[in-house]
Parts: structure tokens; sequence; C-alpha cells
């Protein structure tokens, strides 16, 4: 990223669940100066916050409020500065997750339920294409047809947000299907998030990561 003065400095939250090293390496990759620590001074100052998830919601969860990230998130977002989660990472922003009927509460930075994915294969593992809406700053510079790296068994469906305060902007959502639709990504002013691993994703990841960057 030439003509920048300074590279964007990014904490990756190592919380326990997340593929943290690849994270690194593909933020690296796109010129950030990438750090991987659950330190809470750090996360809270870094110009960028990276959340990555695996495995269950609820253990996500747990992880997530043993290391006050819970508390971090809330505390960047109230004063506007950049959040980004990745995979069960983004599922834990919303309001609760469901697993063999098993109800964890989110985050709750978005209401909205985490629910298993209906379709006949599951997972959803692999490359698909998304629909994102066209002011969309996430996916700017990339192609209609491009593909994402998808590893998940839950997903939010039938999902939108009613904005009642006019000064709020409705967030932008873009939709995968596999078996039906889901929710793939949301834009959301310093909160974006992603079911698909842009760190996976090859050129089309490291675009994406690349607009990330350029918001701070």
């Amino acid at each position: 990223m030439s003509g920048m003065s300074t590279a964007k400095k990014v904490v990756v939250f190592d919380y326990g669940f997340g593929n943290v090293r690849s994270a690194e390496r593909a933020l690296a990759h796109v010129g950030a100066d990438v750090e991987i620590t659950r330190d809470y001074d750090k996360a809270m100052n870094a110009d960028g916050l990276l959340v990555p998830g695996v495995g269950a919601f609820s253990a996500c969860m747990t992880g997530l409020k043993e290391a006050r990230g819970d508390w971090i998130v809330e505390r960047r977002l109230s004063g506007g500065r950049p959040v980004m989660g990745i995979c069960v990472g983004m599922q834990i922003l919303f309001g609760r997750g469901i697993e063999h009927g098993v109800e964890t509460e989110g985050l709750d930075e978005w209401p909205g339920t985490v629910g298993p994915l209906k379709a006949p294969v599951v997972p959803h593992m692999g490359w698909n294409t998304v629909e994102a809406p066209e002011d969309s700053e996430l996916f700017a510079g990339l192609d209609a047809d491009a593909r994402f790296y998808f590893v998940h068994s839950y997903a939010v469906h039938d999902w939108s947000l009613e904005i009642t305060n006019p000064a709020m902007r409705a967030p932008k959502v873009t939709w995968s299907t596999h078996g039906e639709r889901f929710v793939a990504a949301v834009e959301n002013g310093a909160l974006w998030a992603t079911q698909f691993h842009p760190e996976k994703s090859g050129d089309a990841g490291a675009q994406l990561l690349t607009n990330w960057l350029n918001t701070f």
C-alpha cells in the first residue's frame, strides 16, 4: 500500500477461538502492522480490531468474555473505532445463537438469531458468490462473481434491522445462498463482519481486507 506514511495498526484478538495466524498473514500481506494479542490496552488502542472465531457459538462467547472481548468491542464501537468479525466472530455479534437446541446470548450489537443452516449438505464448505449492495464499501472494486471461502453450519436467516431513528443509517447487508439465503456480511458504521473467511479467499479476500483498512 504505497503512499501511506504509516501502516494501519491492527490487532487480531486472540481469545482462543480463531485462525489468528492466517488472519495475521492476510492483513500483513495488504500492508497492515498486525499484532496477535488479547492485551486489553493494545486491543482498545489499535486502529482496527479483528475478531476471528471458529467452532461453537457458546464456546466463542465464553472465551471472548473471559478475555474481556465483549467489553472491548462495545467500548471501541461506542467511540466509532473499527471492529471486524469473521465467521463465528460475526455470529457472536448478533443477539443469540441456537445450537443443538441450546440458546446462548451473543453480544447483541445486532438483534437477530444464528441458527442451523437448512441445506442438503452441511457444513457449507468451499467457495461461493455473494450478493452485495451496490453501495457496499466492503466489496468495492470486486466483481459480482467474486468468490469467497466459507466453512459453517450455522447462519443468520431472514434478517432485517428496523431503523426507527432517522439519524441512523440502516446496515448494508450482503447475502449468499447455500440451500437457503443467509447473511454473508454486514457493514454497519464502525462494525463490519463476514460469515466467510476473507483471509482464506485469495485475491478477493485481500481486496476486501484492503477496503476495510481504507476506512480508518
